[in-house]
């Protein structure tokens, strides 16, 4: 197999890491909702009382 240049290894880096930041960001907006949405969310929250 012959060598990868610079340029196609520096491509790569630059596409890994842009899917890296996309996939985080998408991770952290899906699991954590707006302020506005996290208020209207707690006054639905049930909350369990463990009682062991």
């Amino acid at each position: 197999m012959p060598q990868m240049n610079p340029m196609w290894w520096f491509s790569l880096f630059i596409v890994f890491s842009l899917v890296l930041i996309l996939s985080n960001s998408l991770n952290y907006f899906y699991f954590n909702p707006s302020i506005s949405q996290a208020s209207s969310l707690k006054s639905t929250k049930k909350s369990f009382n463990w009682k062991w």
